[in-house]
């Protein structure tokens, strides 16, 4: 909403700064960080008095956690989406689809998450909302936002699948690119849900994969590097820039209560819809593939489980000792914290990786 501030500048005054995405962008990151400062202890007094015995713990899961994390509230994800709605809406440029279609897959992950989280607490088991109804559910969320996409962007790109790398290549799926959408929306949800296990582990990642994108969207979002950069031009997806913001300033306002020992978890609230939002801003700035590889550390945690699975289904044996994967490595002895600012390395490495595509053309 501060971006029409500008519509009352003349050249060179204080308002003209909220036409720049870089100074909005700051703004966002900032109004997200006082707001979860603000809130964040708050909403943990009012989770742990409805809450009770807080989260309740996998029985199959690491024994360090069943009597170090017992009692620790779930659903802190509201703190983090409180943040980016109110930054969003305050910084970025209300009349940007690319903005609420972002948005809308954001928060309808978050409601499916919010809904699973309660039943758990409330049934006091790890069950929640039953895997097919979550799974449908998200598909129709990413069908929706595919089908907004192709209406967003222009014809020479809609229905398009673009590539890394090589600079003019370009796959035509046509209708079919909404499928595709739901494959990357609601793979790049329920990855990072499952890399949601120790404290601080998926929030960081989130954080480094969302500000590499955050970057992307910038840059797509302009002819001038775009041109330079032999990159697709996605007209509108700079304003992307001043969510992502907003969500690196939730995040770590977030990240300050959940940092080990995590006085509260994001759960399924948090994860389902920070990993849609990823997977949504992929698809926006035609860059699905490169979130593959910037969110790689996703990738390998969700295909930990589907080879556990498939494996032990086939087989009865277990190629890992628990999945998803962090949960092998404490398994074999690896400290909590050892895990987690490893991974945090890894997911550097990735997204610098991911980055670099920008410019091998």
């Amino acid at each position: 909403m501060l971006y029409y501030l500008s519509e009352l500048s003349g050249h060179g005054d204080f308002f003209n700064l909220f036409r720049y995405i870089t100074f909005r962008s700051g703004g966002a990151f900032f109004t997200a960080l006082i707001f979860g400062f603000l809130f964040g202890q708050p909403l943990i007094n009012l989770l742990r008095a409805k809450q009770g015995k807080g989260q309740p713990i996998r029985e199959d899961g690491p024994q360090s956690h069943i009597l170090a994390k017992a009692g620790t509230p779930t659903m802190g994800g509201v703190l983090i989406l409180g943040a980016i709605l109110v930054s969003t809406l305050l910084w970025a440029r209300i009349d940007n689809g690319y903005v609420w279609m972002v948005l809308f897959v954001t928060y309808s992950f978050g409601a499916i998450g919010f809904w699973d989280d309660f039943l758990k607490v409330k049934q006091q088991n790890t069950k929640g909302v039953s895997g097919k109804i979550r799974l449908g559910l998200g598909f129709v969320i990413a069908a929706i936002a595919g089908l907004w996409v192709m209406w967003l962007q222009d014809d020479s790109l809609s229905g398009y699948l673009a590539f890394p790398i090589f600079k003019d290549a370009l796959l035509y799926l046509g209708i079919l690119f909404v499928p595709f959408v739901m494959i990357v929306i609601v793979g790049s949800a329920n990855a990072v849900n499952l890399t949601d296990g120790l404290d601080g582990l998926a929030i960081m990642p989130v954080m480094i994969a969302a500000g590499s994108f955050g970057i992307i969207a910038y840059l797509v979002g302009r002819t001038d590097f775009t041109e330079y950069l032999e990159l697709h031009y996605v007209a509108g997806t700079g304003e992307l820039t001043i969510f992502v913001a907003a969500l690196m300033g939730g995040g770590l306002g977030f990240l300050w209560y959940n940092a080990p020992p995590a006085a509260v978890f994001m759960g399924d609230t948090g994860s389902l819809a920070l990993g849609g939002a990823l997977g949504a801003i992929a698809v926006a700035t035609k860059h699905e593939i490169v979130l593959a590889i910037i969110g790689g550390l996703f990738v390998v945690e969700l295909l930990s489980v589907v080879i556990q699975v498939l494996y032990f289904k086939k087989t009865g044996k277990r190629v890992f000792l628990m999945a998803p994967i962090h949960h092998h490595f404490e398994k074999r002895g690896w400290g909590e914290s050892q895990i987690v600012i490893r991974f945090w390395i890894i997911s550097i490495i990735l997204a610098l990786v991911g980055l670099a595509t920008l410019k091998l053309r």
